[in-house]
């Protein structure tokens, strides 16, 4: 049965879904990153920048990943790729990384792929699930600092998302996860530390003691 969300779980969810978000401004950067994940809409969302002459050339990053082998069985970026395709992107300007598993890899495999193509941005569009983007952005800092990133993802509320994506609950639960990797991985090294305001910290922390906590790290 599909976990109901409580009118206080949605309205801390909505919170957290805005602290996930950086509201970059959209300007041309020299390539683009699509970051792998359960959402072939990014893919699409990644054309419609192309075709709106934002990059001249993308990365699409992800391996095979338990997660998501079930809905991409030839691995995220694959399947990235071909949607994109569809979408009119030319082969040419796609560049894949079938191999990442995790935000780290997305980075460091990918900057591997651009040198091995010739490509050396200066600055790089990172296109994200909504939820991902501050820990996309913050992961780029750490691991390839030379570049200046930005993000951009689909311009969707969490209630219509959720229609697309869901279960609601599932999609909370990983933005729960995402919000404790962006907390913790700085002083692990993955990723750059960033301010957590109070009202973001304050509805994170209800909905771990609500029980949205499968998608969070494992001690």
């Amino acid at each position: 049965m599909e976990r109901e969300l409580t009118t206080q779980d949605w309205a801390d969810a909505e919170v957290v879904w805005d602290f996930h978000q950086l509201h970059h401004e959209l300007v041309p950067c020299s390539a683009a990153l699509v970051l792998g994940g359960n959402d072939i809409g990014v893919a699409s969302f990644a054309a419609d920048l192309y075709h709106r002459s934002l990059f001249p050339v993308m990365v699409v990053s992800g391996g095979k990943n338990p997660a998501t082998e079930k809905i991409f069985p030839r691995g995220e970026a694959e399947h990235f790729r071909e949607v994109a395709l569809a979408c009119g992107v030319p082969d040419e300007a796609i560049l894949l990384e079938p191999n990442a598993r995790n935000t780290g890899d997305n980075i460091v495999l990918s900057r591997e792929v651009f040198a091995a193509a010739g490509v050396r941005p200066t600055s790089l569009l990172l296109i994200a699930m909504p939820y991902m983007e501050r820990r996309a952005y913050a992961t780029c800092r750490r691991q390839w600092p030379e570049v200046d990133p930005r993000c951009a993802s689909a311009p969707v509320v969490l209630s219509e998302y959720v229609k697309t994506i869901g279960p609601a609950a599932e999609v909370v639960d990983m933005m729960i996860g995402d919000m404790e990797r962006v907390m913790r991985y700085p002083e692990l090294r993955f990723a750059i530390a960033q301010d957590v305001p109070e009202a973001a910290l304050a509805a994170y922390s209800r909905l771990v003691e609500r029980g949205f906590t499968s998608r969070m790290l494992r001690a």
